[in-house]
Formats: C-alpha cells, sequence, structure tokens
C-alpha cells in the first residue's frame, strides 16, 4: 500500500461561490441595493449600537386574539334588559328568534352561538333554549317564572 493509493473516506466540501452567475442570481442572496448588498460593506458602530436599542417585534402582531386564534367561535351576548322589551310572556328564546328580531347577527351564515347575560330586570316567564346562560341570568329567568332547557 502507497500514499498514492488512499482516498478520503469523506469528500472535500466546498462552498458554492455566489454572485457570478448560475443558480444564484440577480442580487445573489443579498436582499435588495444599498450599504448592505455592497461588498466589504460596514455599519458604522454608533448606528449599530441604534439597531440594537430597536425593540423586536415579539409574538403575533398587534391583536394576538385575532391574528392567532382563528379558529375561535364567536358568542353573541345577550342582556336579559332586552329579552324584557322583545319577547312576551311565555315566548320561546332561541337562537333562531333572537335572530328574527335583530337582537344577534348571523354567524358564518347561520345563527350564532347565543349567551344571556344577567344584566337589566326581568318580570316575564320566557322559554330558553339552545342558549348558554350566565348565572345570574339563570337565576333571574327561574325566578320570573321561566324554564330552560339545554
Amino acid at each position: 500500500m502507497q500514499l498514492h493509493s488512499f482516498s478520503p473516506r469523506t469528500k472535500n466540501k466546498k462552498n458554492p461561490p455566489v454572485g457570478r452567475g448560475g443558480k444564484r442570481g440577480k442580487t445573489s442572496g443579498r436582499g435588495g441595493k444599498g450599504q448592505t448588498a455592497r461588498a466589504g460593506h460596514k455599519i458604522r458602530p454608533e448606528v449599530r449600537d441604534l439597531i440594537k436599542k430597536l425593540p423586536k417585534l415579539r409574538g403575533h402582531g398587534k391583536n394576538r386574539a385575532r391574528t392567532v386564534r382563528t379558529n375561535r367561535i364567536a358568542v353573541s351576548a345577550v342582556n336579559l334588559s332586552a329579552l324584557e322589551v322583545m319577547y312576551k310572556t311565555g315566548e320561546t328564546v332561541s337562537p333562531a328568534s333572537l335572530l328574527a328580531r335583530d337582537l344577534v347577527r348571523r354567524a358564518k351564515g347561520r345563527a350564532p352561538v347565543v349567551k344571556i347575560l344577567g344584566t337589566g330586570e326581568l318580570t316575564k316567564a320566557l322559554i330558553v333554549k339552545g342558549c348558554t346562560l350566565s348565572v345570574s341570568a339563570r337565576t333571574a329567568i327561574q325566578k320570573a317564572g321561566g324554564t330552560i332547557h339545554d
């Protein structure tokens, strides 16, 4: 065995030349124009310090709730005071009837998920179907003689 018969186990990998035509054309991985695109570019130390002081954008944009939770179900809230005005005694309160009376808007083309909140007074006995209720709304409806069907 002689030296010329040896061959390396791993190939000698060289970085591809950039900026001379070929695979990486146009800006050759240097972005746009300007100081940063030039060879031997340096940023003055005082400018670099200014850049360091700028806060980095963290998280998910300005309004995290809107940008991240895209699959969340929008719940429409209705107060007892609105039910008192719009409904008569013995009538059924449901998402469809609330939609018909313009107390809630359509959500993705259909009746929305509705939550009844306990703000206001209720004197009428109403039948509530297909709505979620807050604790105060539940007690107020039952006190007024209404029934709740989940």
